[in-house]
């Protein structure tokens, strides 16, 4: 039996098609969901997303893998603040981490969040303002 579609928001920022494992992003989906309880796992994420700090480093570890000195190196935050925020991120299941020697290299959770993250990063390009 197919599984119904989700919101095209759901399907772009959470789950793509090519991320078939739903767990990775901290989902547990199911055919049935209704929209309330689709809301109530999307927002901790959406959350996640809404501080600038965190944003930041997501799009830092979205350029190239990184350890907690390289991201705060890249964003200029300090070394504590990148991994209060880190913890956030992976507890959303957008980063994980992979320990390499006495540290960690923190990447996106799969291939699929790139194409969402690439996506929101244009938000941020230059618009026309006077049309509205």
């Amino acid at each position: 039996m197919q599984q119904k579609l989700e919101p095209l928001i759901y399907q772009r920022l959470l789950l793509t098609p090519a991320c078939t494992d739903a767990y990775c992003h901290g989902m547990r989906t199911t055919a049935k969901a209704t929209p309330a309880s689709r809301a109530r796992e999307i927002a901790p994420v959406l959350k996640a997303l809404s501080d600038e700090n965190r944003l930041t480093i997501l799009l830092a570890v979205a350029d190239r893998e990184s350890s907690v000195t390289e991201l705060t190196s890249a964003t200029g935050l300090s070394q504590t603040l990148v991994s209060h925020h880190l913890k956030s991120l992976r507890q959303n299941g957008l980063v994980v981490a992979t320990p390499v020697g006495r540290s960690n290299v923190y990447a996106l959770c799969c291939d699929a969040i790139a194409e969402p993250i690439a996506v929101l990063s244009m938000l941020a390009g230059p618009r026309d303002r006077s049309t509205t």
